[in-house]
């Protein structure tokens, strides 16, 4: 759920909180790692493999 669409005050301060920290953590990794992190559904390619490097897709055809 979304920082807008949490239906009370705390939940939109929770909201807001784990925003924050999930940014600084990707923030942290980046520059760990020495470059920007993949975006979108590239991310979510390059996440969604598994250890014999296939991915999501490939495995479902």
């Amino acid at each position: 759920m979304g920082v807008k669409e949490a239906p009370t005050r705390k939940g939109k301060e929770a909201a807001k909180g784990l925003r924050q920290a999930a940014a600084g953590d990707e923030r942290k990794t980046e520059a760990r790692k020495g470059s920007e992190m993949k975006k979108g559904a590239e991310r979510f390619e390059e996440r969604a493999k598994s250890s014999d490097g296939k991915s999501a897709g490939t495995k479902q055809r």
